[in-house]
């Protein structure tokens, strides 16, 4: 208890420095303006941001992305109550009840509600990261390059196998990020691989222009195609938010739920809070003595799914911090901010950088406060923000897109990249193929090649090492159990889809 105060006394003094706190404040506003406008999301808007963290303290950028990151969701509900849209997808299954309650004129308290929740459950999975985080630090200081070589295995076999869509197309993406993340001079060589001649790729592809590239560009291109509806009525009274009694009797025990789920769905890698947003949503309904509820304006609806977001954005910075394995495209790329300012995240960043880690986490707290003194009195702020026309707003993220890739190297060889990487992202989308998957193997290909050569330098290059390590065969029976479950899974809902065309016709 007493090293726990002395490291939160750490991380407050690091966390209210004035320049933690103005990009504090920072990112949490952004991520709440781009939470509010569908279809840009937290991915989106930290690759826009990824240019700035260069010029920064390390501690700084990381407090400000992560401030983004789970600002997004407090904005996501938004636009989800308002115009049964999602802001961003963790946000989607608040549609379901809470454009209902807008209809009935209850806007203002669903609205209050999903940002009571989202502070319950970011706060809930804030005291989860600080009490647990050691307790792995500790079993991961066991770890070598064998049992990391099979983490990392397993999480991108998580990665590609438990996202939306195709099992085959998720790990084909894998597998190219892989050989992206391998360009440019071997790490023990010096010999350039896959570089075609161009001096500019003996570094690697760049980070900013390949986020930016597939998460950016490809939803601008999109929205040109796409006619939104963003029509909102935007007068909604302080007065109009406050909930009844039944309300919030209705609702504690659902967010109590809805935070379990997602601070333990959120330390997974690949399932994240989409996933653990619609499985609180069926626990309510199972646990509800009026299931006919639910679709129709069901409080406990909101209040469940919001708290679940919320508690899987903290927690996923646990595996992300203490052993360096990002669950989602957003914790890659601050694994990749992490790694380009010369800092390792893994088992040894608390006893290294005690005071980055518990200063990012003091910031948690001091991000939720500022998140909900933001979203309460200044909701008729953030409605009007839908009215925006998207033919305005979605040029003018091309222009910084190319301003921000050209500031990191003054080349113009990124900005290409940006360009050409935008347009495979365009047509990836459009075949369904998963970008986030693609961007995973990137960040973890050359950790996964370099402690696999570890690996095979220390057995004097025999496999068997992988087996004989009990920890690494644990890791790699389960990457197996996920990719055996979920080609299962696919190739029944594959016959599935064949035997009713066959009926169709």
């Amino acid at each position: 208890m007493t090293d726990l105060l002395s490291n939160v006394a750490l991380g407050l003094e690091t966390a209210l420095s004035f320049q933690n706190l103005a990009f504090c404040l920072f990112g949490v506003t952004l991520g709440t303006v781009i939470g509010i406008i569908p279809g840009i999301g937290a991915l989106a808007a930290i690759s826009l941001l990824l240019p700035l963290t260069y010029h920064l303290d390390p501690t700084t950028a990381l407090v400000m992305l992560a401030g983004i990151f789970y600002g997004t969701t407090y904005g996501g509900s938004t636009s989800s109550i308002l115009m049964n849209v999602p802001g961003t997808p963790v946000n989607a299954v608040v549609c379901l009840d809470g454009y209902p309650m807008a209809q009935q004129g209850r806007a203002g308290v669903a609205l209050f509600m999903t940002t009571i929740a989202s502070f319950f459950g970011g706060s809930v999975g804030i005291v989860i990261m600080m009490l647990f985080s050691p307790l792995i630090v500790d079993i991961a200081l066991d770890f070598g390059p064998t049992e990391y070589f099979s983490l990392i295995l397993l999480g991108l076999v998580s990665a590609s196998t438990l996202s939306s869509g195709s099992t085959v197309k998720g790990i084909a993406m894998v597998g190219l990020g892989i050989v992206l993340g391998l360009v440019g001079l071997d790490i023990y060589t010096g010999v350039p691989r896959y570089v075609f001649g161009w001096v500019e790729l003996y570094d690697g592809i760049s980070l900013v222009a390949l986020a930016m590239g597939l998460f950016g560009v490809p939803e601008v291109i999109a929205s040109i195609r796409t006619s939104r509806n963003n029509k909102v009525d935007p007068n909604i009274s302080l007065r109009s938010m406050l909930p009844s009694r039944d309300d919030l009797r209705r609702s504690w025990m659902a967010m109590a739920r809805g935070s379990g789920i997602g601070s333990f769905f959120g330390i997974l890698p690949g399932v994240g809070g989409t996933v653990a947003s619609f499985l609180a949503y069926a626990v309510e309904k199972k646990l509800s003595r009026d299931p006919s509820r639910f679709g129709q304006g069901a409080i406990e609806g909101i209040a469940s799914p919001e708290a679940t977001n919320n508690a899987a954005d903290q927690t996923a910075f646990i595996p992300t911090l203490t052993l360096g394995i990002p669950g989602s495209p957003s914790m890659a790329i601050i694994l990749g901010v992490l790694l380009i300012h010369g800092i390792t995240p893994g088992p040894t960043m608390i006893a290294e950088k005690p005071d980055m880690f518990w200063g990012l986490i003091m910031s948690f707290w001091i991000g939720n406060i500022m998140l909900l003194v933001l979203n309460i009195p200044l909701i008729g702020l953030w409605v009007r923000i839908l009215t925006v026309p998207y033919h305005v707003l979605f040029p003018a993220i091309i222009v910084f897109v190319c301003i921000g890739t050209f500031s990191v190297n003054s080349s113009a060889f990124d900005v290409g990249m940006v360009l050409m990487f935008g347009m495979v992202g365009y047509v990836m989308r459009v075949l369904e193929f998963p970008a986030a998957p693609l961007l995973l193997g990137f960040v973890l290909g050359p950790m996964l090649e370099e402690n696999f050569l570890r690996a095979m330098t220390l057995s004097s290059g025999s496999f068997v090492v992988f087996v004989t390590h009990p920890i690494s065969l644990v890791f790699l029976l389960a990457a197996l159990a996920v990719l055996v479950t979920s080609m299962m899974g696919w190739m029944a809902g594959a016959k599935a889809r064949r035997r009713r065309a066959a009926e169709d016709e």
